[in-house]
């Protein structure tokens, strides 16, 4: 049987090898020696004294946090849910152990109350169209405040806004409105220009009489390559007055 001498060496030995501790690449051992902070410690293998010392782990990763959807009023008194995602990392470990209680927990509330606040400082509009606006206040915003914390907000971003389907029918009304708005303008625009072109070659046949008989003769051209058996067309009288002026100059008088 094993002797006391035995048993004390071997509970000294496990009591030593209990203080060998790894730490992956990315974590970090926060060190508190009879309650005041040492600091921190890793990657790698690190020792804690037994007894004297405890340790808390921190990852130093990007943590993706989902912000739950947020009941939000706009400026324009719309009522929408909005949802985010939170992407952070902890820069500094000792002050995410001894300046928070729960960094995660911490953040994530803040991010809800944040989301909440920014979004109802805009119109519905801008919370639509304005996204990466939205994205970048709401992202200086948390990485401000989470400072203290040794929290570094990398990016913000709204993932979902769901509207009421009141104002989904009443925005698809606007946007088929504004269509057919543009395809009245774009219309007009088009006759308009037409009639300017049309004014224009009017004024330039009127110089040139001669331009509206070659006129006539091309569109001729252009109905007799079809494959009609009878062709009916006015014959302008432009087209023959030179003729019969010709005519009354030859007759002989009485």
């Amino acid at each position: 049987m094993f002797g006391p001498l035995a048993i004390i060496v071997v509970i000294a030995f496990a009591l030593v090898a209990s203080g060998i501790k790894i730490l992956k690449e990315y974590e970090r051992a926060v060190i508190f020696r009879l309650g005041r902070l040492v600091g921190a410690r890793g990657p790698g293998v690190i020792y804690i004294v037994p007894v004297l010392e405890k340790m808390q782990r921190i990852e130093l990763r990007t943590i993706t946090l989902d912000v739950p959807p947020q009941d939000v009023i706009t400026r324009d008194n719309v009522s929408v849910k909005v949802s985010a995602v939170l992407y952070f990392r902890v820069v500094d470990p000792n002050r995410a152990v001894v300046e928070v209680v729960d960094y995660m927990y911490a953040t994530s509330q803040l991010a809800q109350t944040t989301l909440r606040s920014v979004c109802g400082q805009a119109d519905l509009d801008d919370l639509l169209s304005e996204r990466d606006k939205i994205n970048a206040q709401l992202q200086d915003i948390l990485d401000s405040q989470t400072d203290p914390w040794g929290i570094k907000v990398t990016t913000v971003e709204v993932k979902h806004i769901d509207l009421p389907q009141d104002m989904q029918r009443a925005m698809a009304r606007q946007a088929e409105a504004e269509r057919e708005r543009r395809a009245k303008v774009i219309n007009a625009e088009g006759e308009f220009q037409a009639a300017q072109k049309l004014a224009d070659a009017s004024a330039v046949i009127s110089q040139h009489p001669i331009a509206l008989q070659l006129r006539f003769l091309q569109t001729l051209t252009e109905v007799a390559s079809e494959n009609n058996s009878t062709t009916i067309f006015p014959l302008p009288i432009d087209l023959i007055s030179p003729f019969v002026n010709r005519e009354k100059k030859t007759e002989p008088k009485p």
